[in-house]
């Protein structure tokens, strides 16, 4: 799909590559417009730039707003999405804490684009915990990262923190500029743990985080498909453009999936929802004691098989996630069965890096048909094959 980027060139000596990146972008018919700040003009010129992208230059918030009036803001409307190549240390950090003193950080506060950031440092500045803070800031605002390559770098150093290529950056941007395959697909997500209340200030919960659930949010909207997300507490920004509502219970997740469920085309039950409440809970904080305490529970209701029980005008295409952590797949597959879903996502989570709390995740799609494995991935590369995997099924079910 044709795009319009708006190609941000910062202060790095990997700037030099940014030439050959426009000349491939515009090569993939993308338009491109370029920002170039005060830092990254002593490593490429303004001259070149136009040369190659075919349009104006822009390097100064006051300059942009002289030639007309809120032109910057314009500008930030323009764009499909804001490419920022290379990014440094110090452009992260000022977009992690919304810093607005140029042009280019301005753009980024005043667009509804997604913003997709390349870095290039030296590997010390990029495994400094400021930076990594930084990085997982955004990331967690559902900006994109595309590397850092490792290898050699300019300093002399090696290690992550090289820009990478462009032919690179093109290649990971056409996997991102996906065309809208689930168009006309309305689809229901749940996310994140539940909690239940032990008394006013104490419940049962569990690690997920929502990252997987938000993930499959996000892909799926880009993707064309009308969205629905139902979370968990979370600390998480919702993905732009869907329907997001809030939940705290395991009750209360079911009763707004059963409001919600009616027309879906597909529902992902991919919440952690606790598998037990308290039968009574305390109206006021139980105080502590030396004695032992107990705690009277009583299993919540799975919503997953209440949905699959439903007699619904349009059965939707059912999707859950099974979280183990011993005999994985064959308890995923009894899940399945006894739950009667068409597909089952099932991890690992005794792997530390996967899983619950993780940017990344392995999983293992079970259904009727041959088992698919997906390798470890970060969630959004994950959620987005879990999407291709859904569409053809739609696709194949439509044909029968």
């Amino acid at each position: 799909m044709n795009k319009r980027i708006l190609l941000g060139i910062t202060g790095s000596i990997a700037a030099y590559k940014t030439p050959e990146l426009i000349r491939k972008l515009k090569e993939q018919l993308h338009d491109v417009r370029v920002i170039l700040t005060s830092c990254g003009k002593a490593f490429v010129t303004p001259l070149t730039l136009q040369a190659v992208s075919q349009h104006k230059i822009y390097e100064e918030l006051i300059d942009v707003e002289a030639e007309a009036a809120m032109s910057h803001i314009e500008l930030a409307r323009w764009p499909d999405c804001i490419l920022i190549v290379p990014a440094t240390a110090h452009v992260i950090a000022k977009l992690a804490h919304g810093f607005a003193d140029d042009l280019l950080s301005t753009l980024c506060l005043a667009s509804n684009a997604r913003v997709i950031i390349a870095p290039a440092m030296n590997q010390a500045m990029w495994f400094n915990r400021a930076t990594q803070d930084n990085v997982s800031l955004l990331k967690e605002r559902d900006y994109l990262f595309i590397g850092p390559g490792d290898g050699a770098q300019a300093c002399g150093d090696v290690g992550l923190g090289r820009l990478l290529e462009p032919l690179e950056i093109v290649e990971a941007l056409s996997k991102i500029f996906v065309k809208p395959y689930l168009y006309n697909q309305r689809i229901l997500i749940t996310a994140g743990p539940t909690q239940e209340c032990i008394d006013p200030v104490r419940y049962l919960s569990n690690r997920s985080s929502g990252k997987m659930g938000f993930a499959l949010a996000r892909a799926a909207v880009e993707a064309g498909a009308e969205v629905t997300l139902i979370s968990g507490p979370v600390a998480l920004t919702p993905p732009k453009k869907l329907k997001f509502i809030s939940v705290k219970t395991a009750n209360e997740m079911l009763s707004t999936v059963e409001q919600e469920i009616s027309q879906q085309t597909v529902f992902i039950s991919t919440a952690a929802v606790a598998d037990y409440q308290i039968v009574n809970p305390a109206l006021q904080k139980i105080k502590k004691s030396n004695a032992p305490l107990t705690l009277q529970l009583k299993p919540t209701i799975d919503i997953l098989a209440t949905v699959s029980q439903m007699r619904l005008e349009a059965k939707p295409l059912l999707v859950g996630f099974a979280a183990e952590t011993e005999y994985t797949l064959q308890f995923a597959e009894e899940k399945r069965r006894s739950k009667n879903i068409d597909l089952m996502v099932v991890n690992d989570v005794s792997q530390t890096d996967i899983g619950f709390d993780s940017d990344k995740n392995e999983v293992t799609v079970l259904s009727s048909d041959v088992p698919i494995h997906l390798a470890c991935a970060g969630k959004y590369l994950i959620a987005q094959q879990l999407l291709q995997i859904i569409a053809n099924r739609i696709h194949n079910t439509e044909k029968c």
